[in-house]
């Protein structure tokens, strides 16, 4: 779904803070479609699941193509807790795929590599600009404001004292 170009200078409408989860794939054999097909069809099933439910936490995501073998998303979460808890509920999408992956992963050793990374951003640790642009990033998932209701200068939206800010 296309979005329309917000003219101006905005900021993502957050506060407090957030937990950035980045979880990827690479195809390391792409003969091996057993070993890296169920996996890389699991991460919509989740991603349509977190959308759907407005108490999983998960606020917005987008995915990203780095190449024809690797593929990630990026994903804003309301917090940490969150996150773990979903994944490790036993009655949602995440736990089964888990289960399933690891299965055939020592079956097919190497054919697929999978990694994730978490990041829990305090309150005032993080900054967001988006110049002419349709919302995107944290700013998709949460909305836009006008950056000047932050602070016009980086510093100012770090919440940085003012010897910091150069």
């Amino acid at each position: 779904m296309a979005h329309a170009v917000v003219e101006g200078r905005m900021t993502a409408a957050i506060e407090g803070e957030v937990t950035v989860f980045l979880i990827g794939l690479r195809i390391n054999r792409l003969r091996s479609v057993r070993s890296w097909w169920p996996a890389f069809t699991a991460m919509p099933r989740m991603l349509k699941e977190l959308s759907r439910d407005e108490t999983s936490g998960m606020i917005g995501y987008r995915l990203l193509s780095g190449g024809p073998r690797l593929f990630f998303v990026v994903q804003y979460w309301a917090s940490h807790e969150k996150l773990i808890a979903y994944a490790s509920a036993q009655d949602k999408e995440h736990r089964p795929a888990w289960t399933a992956f690891n299965r055939r992963a020592r079956q097919a050793a190497g054919a697929v590599g999978i990694w994730h990374e978490t990041y829990v951003v305090p309150a005032g640790a993080y900054e967001a600009i988006y110049v002419s642009m349709p919302p995107f990033g944290l700013g998709a998932a949460t909305g836009v404001i006008p950056v000047g209701r932050r602070g016009e200068r980086a510093g100012a939206r770090l919440r940085l004292s003012s010897s910091e800010q150069g």
